[in-house]
């Protein structure tokens, strides 16, 4: 098994659970945000593996969209948690 195996499909399997998550909806939809972050890192290593520069440029961009998701949806839990008590 090589690190390009390895990038690929850990890349691959963190962006499709991270999608499951938020296409959910459910309580644990914030934490698609994190599968996703997990994603892109697994990707920008594959890029960087492979030479592929327009997807390591495609992936920094995502790590910032996935960074975003993470402080907004946390924001708005905590916020929402804070308002039950």
């Amino acid at each position: 098994m090589t690190a390009s195996f390895v990038f690929e499909w850990s890349g691959s399997l963190l962006g499709l659970l991270g999608s499951a998550l938020i296409a959910s909806n459910s309580k644990f939809a914030r934490y698609g945000f994190v599968a996703f972050l997990f994603s892109n890192f697994f990707w920008i290593a594959y890029g960087i593996n492979q030479g592929a520069m327009g997807l390591i440029l495609m992936q920094i961009g995502f790590v910032a969209t996935s960074i975003m998701g993470i402080v907004n949806w946390f924001k708005k839990t905590d916020s929402a948690a804070a308002k039950d008590i």
